[in-house]
């Protein structure tokens, strides 16, 4: 089970969006890669970074920032947001990143992602941001009709590392993880996957521990963090312990 705090970079800054909205953030740091160092000495092994103005307008002008934090500190880098090309993807994977998130290239280019798969086995992961079972592309600015759970039979036998399951209506909400509704994802494909959006307390770390949610391979910890909501320090003590 992995917890993997997020860092969000808009306009070089680290901040955190209300329901995916960018007109709605709140800056936690001005500079990401002290978030990173922070995390780090906190004690966690991941992060998990999305590049918010890549994923909107599918360019990158945070590059040198999310650079840095592979080079500069020991944690291991899931990134999102606006990778949609091959040629970013080996990129992103011959500078360090050990997972790379795609979400609109997932719905609109499954060919590919599977090909990429093959090529970067186990290194590919799935941003699925669904609303009410129906997944939203570029930077969840978009709702499609693709129900979230037709589209995961198309990834069946492939190398694909996990799904990244964001609960929309929840995000930057504290409202608590959607177990119910990713448990449901989880239970229909043998695909792994990580829960986001909501985590709120340390009632959520305690739950995400227990023998019934042991199908997931972890999860987001975002706003909780920045917020003081919960002690990081316990949550890892609690992740790294035998199943309740």
């Amino acid at each position: 089970m992995i917890l993997f705090p997020a860092i969000d970079i808009k306009n070089g800054e680290c901040v955190r969006l209300r329901l995916g909205e960018m007109n709605d953030s709140i800056i936690y740091n001005s500079n990401p890669l002290s978030q990173a160092v922070k995390f780090q000495e906190m004690g966690f092994d991941w992060v998990h970074i999305v590049d918010l103005d890549a994923a909107v307008n599918g360019k990158s002008k945070n590059k040198p920032i999310i650079e840095e934090i592979i080079k500069k500190t020991n944690l291991c880098v899931q990134l999102g947001g606006g990778i949609r090309t091959m040629e970013v993807i080996d990129n992103w994977i011959s500078l360090g990143a050990k997972k790379l998130v795609l979400g609109t290239m997932s719905i609109t280019n499954i060919n590919l992602v599977k090909k990429l798969a093959d090529k970067h086995p186990k290194k590919i992961v799935l941003a699925l941001d669904s609303k009410d079972e129906f997944i939203c592309i570029e930077g969840w600015k978009k709702q499609t009709e693709v129900n979230i759970f037709d589209l995961i039979k198309e990834y069946e036998n492939c190398e694909i590392d996990s799904i990244l399951h964001t609960d929309i209506n929840r995000d930057g909400m504290l409202e608590g993880l959607n177990f119910e509704g990713s448990k449901k994802l989880a239970i229909a494909t043998d695909i792994s996957v990580i829960l986001s959006g909501g985590l709120k307390s340390i009632e959520d770390v305690i739950k995400l521990k227990t023998s019934e949610n042991s199908i997931f391979k972890g999860a987001i910890i975002g706003k909780a963090l920045y917020e003081n909501k919960i002690d990081p320090v316990e949550a890892l003590k609690i992740i790294s312990s035998e199943e309740r």
